[in-house]
Parts: structure tokens; C-alpha cells; sequence
């Protein structure tokens, strides 16, 4: 983190990347895509964005996987096969 409290996507380090949301890690990643993709950032200071989007993508990669695993559940409970799509018109 900067001296000045904020992190490198310049959001306030209240939450760790574990304790963000779904959709908080997913604005934090585009405030560090958005950073990045300016090319106005010094070396190191870019260093650190690709560090914590490398951390927001995991968590955020890991939220979907929560997510779809409650929904297989769901759909095992109510007897609907699991990772299959049902044919339309069919």
C-alpha cells in the first residue's frame, strides 16, 4: 500500500482483497485495467496494479466458482441434471 492510505487501484484499504464482495473486487479490477491500459503509471507503481489485478482476478475467479457450485447444488436438489443444458423446442 502507498504512505497515502489508499491502495494501488486507489480505493481505501478498509477491505482486503479476501474480504471483498464479488462486485467490489470487480471494480477494483477495472480501476487497475483502467490505470494500466493509460500507460501513465511509473514502473513500479504498475508493478504493484499487476500485483493486486492478479489478486482481484483470483478472487473474483474464485467467487464464480462459489457461486456456480451453490447452483449445482440447487439444481441436485431439485433433481435437474447437473452440467447439462437443456435443448430448446425440444
Amino acid at each position: 500500500m502507498t504512505a497515502d492510505k489508499t491502495t494501488p487501484d486507489n480505493t481505501t484499504p478498509d477491505k482486503t482483497v479476501g474480504d471483498m464482495s464479488f462486485e467490489e473486487a470487480m471494480a477494483a479490477l477495472e480501476a487497475v485495467v483502467s490505470a494500466l491500459e493509460k500507460g501513465e503509471v511509473p514502473l513500479e507503481k504498475s508493478i504493484e496494479l499487476y500485483d493486486r489485478g492478479a489478486a482481484l482476478r483470483a478472487h473474483c475467479a474464485g467467487k464464480l466458482a462459489q457461486a456456480e457450485e451453490k447452483v449445482e447444488l440447487i439444481r441436485t436438489a431439485e433433481g435437474r441434471a447437473v452440467g447439462v443444458t437443456p435443448a430448446e423446442g425440444l
